[in-house]
């Protein structure tokens, strides 16, 4: 694996296969024995950012704080697999330049709400529908979708496989672009 180190930032509403992706990117990345770390949403909300909620702003500190763990990461050489919902383009373009332009890699997981809904495997849009959950992305808080994120993938769609192949193509890409001449 040629790829330098860089951070894939998987966004998307909850249910996308963010998660789903990043263990299978990360399942790739292991076998070829580079050094990697996933920083999956609910994983960070109970660690870095356990003392955030879900207003605009604390969604704007957890992916900032999100952010500089990544570009860390990045500076010790490994690379950095971000899946969070991380809904609002202005966050995820400092998260871009938090972590460097040269080394991100944003992939918007865009399958339908419909879908994410009927997959909904912790109940958390039935909760927002039911009024138990304020600020849910999707439900009763928007997702600005990407303007320009390097990859789209409808889950809904595209098997977990093929969406592997495209992100890892889309890193090595990135690592082409890198590399001195």
């Amino acid at each position: 694996m040629t790829e330098l180190p860089c951070t894939v930032w998987l966004t998307g509403l909850s249910a996308a296969g963010k998660t789903t992706l990043a263990c299978a990117l990360a399942d790739v990345v292991a076998a070829k024995r580079v050094r990697h770390e996933i920083l999956d949403g609910d994983a960070m909300r109970q660690t870095l950012c356990r003392d955030l909620g879900f207003s605009r702003e604390d969604r704007r500190e957890n992916a900032r704080r999100v952010a500089a763990r990544c570009r860390q990461l990045n500076d010790e050489g490994i690379i950095a697999i971000a899946a969070l919902v991380s809904p609002y383009q202005d966050d995820r373009e400092m998260a871009r330049r938090i972590v460097g332009a040269d080394r991100f890699l944003e992939v918007y997981l865009s399958t339908p709400l419909a879908v994410c809904e009927a997959r909904d495997p912790k109940g958390f849009y039935k909760r927002a529908r039911g009024g138990e959950i304020a600020n849910f992305t999707g439900v009763n808080d928007v997702y600005e979708i990407p303007c320009s994120p390097d990859l789209v993938i409808d889950t809904s769609r595209q098997g977990t496989h093929a969406s592997l192949d495209a992100v890892l193509y889309e890193m090595a890409n990135l690592s082409r672009k890198r590399m001195p001449n």
